[in-house]
């Protein structure tokens, strides 16, 4: 084969292999610029502030501000700098600001910490103050803003105020709840799952009793009673025959029965604000409560103890007065949302009398308690029964004084 035919096969022969490398030359070169400048670009916070710098534009300091529990969201502010020497000043993190100056020519990056501002979320007004109950001047000086007390025997009122109002009245509900759940008489051993549907969606309350926990009848009962559990009474409700929408329509038709003009039931728990009545109603609830063994029993149970898979919880009575010596108390409950303020319903026996005592939209945590304990004080003071033992106490005191 000639000389010149050879080179010219040999050449073909490797032809493709040179265009291979040619092109992988070529896309090198292209590519290289791109990722070097894109290696280059990798976003620091010094390089952010830089950036910022340029744009030569004057903006506030980013301030967080943590607000109180009660809203539960954080909100961001601006305020002012006050730093005239100042470029720019730009959020270089989570916990830092970057400060960028201008200082012999040469751009100065100060980073710092950024100050963090804790504002108290404006406290949510519950009905009664809105509707202005709380000017309401009263004898002792209640912080409740509705009260009503009455001999449970004689039905002579011993104390009232704004006792007509109607009012949002949070888990005084599931005294209700629980009188329609024990007159029925269905089966306390009758196990019930927590469900979805048993979850608050509306104040978004929380509970031990979690999605499947499976307890009895009775002792979901107990725990509605006792210390207030929310999922224990919508299982109840939801559970009952014919379901939810007609245990809500007995709520009713019980409270009708009763003779409680200004009450409505919109579920079984408290939790919503629609659920409303008097303090005039509800010392009849409370009469018809009473009247109960098991409800008796219950709401005044001072603690009780549940078995949830291989746990044992611990639930403890909402009324402290239930544990306390100084207090012989037939039947409770006590209530809380932002709406209806701290609420408080008992029967109880003080100096001699058996006595209902209804507290509505008591400002302050404790405040229901000491309503209660002024009450007590004053009817051992100026309506004990003679003979008793608070009188003999009143009578003392007077001829000692």
């Amino acid at each position: 084969m000639p000389e010149a035919r050879l080179r010219r096969v040999s050449s073909q022969r490797f032809l493709p292999a040179f265009k291979f490398i040619a092109v992988a030359l070529c896309a090198t070169a292209f590519l290289l610029p791109g990722a070097q400048a894109a290696k280059k670009e990798k976003p620091t916070a010094a390089k952010t502030a830089n950036a910022a710098a340029s744009k030569k534009a004057k903006g506030p300091v980013p301030v967080e501000v943590k607000r109180s529990a009660a809203s539960g969201k954080g909100q961001r502010v601006a305020a002012k700098r006050g730093d005239d020497k100042a470029d720019k000043v730009v959020r270089g993190g989570r916990n830092v600001v970057a400060t960028i100056r201008k200082k012999n020519g040469k751009t100065v990056v100060a980073v710092q910490r950024r100050s963090v501002v804790r504002v108290e979320a404006p406290a949510r007004q519950s009905f009664g103050q809105m509707a202005g109950l709380h000017s309401t001047d009263d004898a002792l000086d209640l912080k409740s803003s509705v009260a009503l007390v009455i001999d449970q025997d004689t039905h002579e009122v011993l104390f009232s105020k704004n006792d007509h109002a109607v009012l949002p009245i949070a888990s005084l509900t599931k005294l209700m709840t629980g009188l329609l759940i024990s007159e029925a008489h269905l089966p306390n051993d009758e196990l019930i799952t927590i469900t979805q549907d048993d979850v608050d969606t509306e104040k978004g309350s929380r509970s031990r009793l979690t999605i499947g926990t499976t307890l009895s009848r009775g002792e979901l009962l107990h725990l509605a009673l006792m210390s207030s559990e929310n999922r224990a009474a919508h299982a109840l409700g939801r559970t009952y025959p014919g379901g939810l929408t007609t245990f809500v329509s007995i709520m009713n038709a019980k409270a009708k029965m009763l003779g409680m003009k200004d009450t409505r039931y919109v579920e079984p728990t408290g939790l919503s604000s629609r659920n409303q009545s008097s303090a005039q109603d509800l010392a009849l609830l409370v009469n018809a409560a009473y009247s109960d063994a098991t409800v008796r029993s219950l709401s005044t149970s001072p603690e009780y103890q549940v078995e949830v898979g291989n746990r044992v919880l611990q639930f403890n009575t909402t009324n402290r007065l239930v544990k306390s010596p100084d207090w012989e108390i037939g039947v409770q409950k006590t209530g809380f949302i932002n709406e209806a303020g701290q609420c408080l319903v008992m029967q109880a026996k003080v100096a001699g009398r058996k006595l209902i005592m209804v507290f509505l939209d008591s400002a302050g945590k404790f405040s229901r308690i000491a309503d209660a304990e002024r009450v007590r004080r004053w009817v051992e003071a100026t309506h004990a029964v003679p003979g008793s033992p608070a009188a003999s106490r009143t009578v003392s005191y007077q001829v000692a004084g």
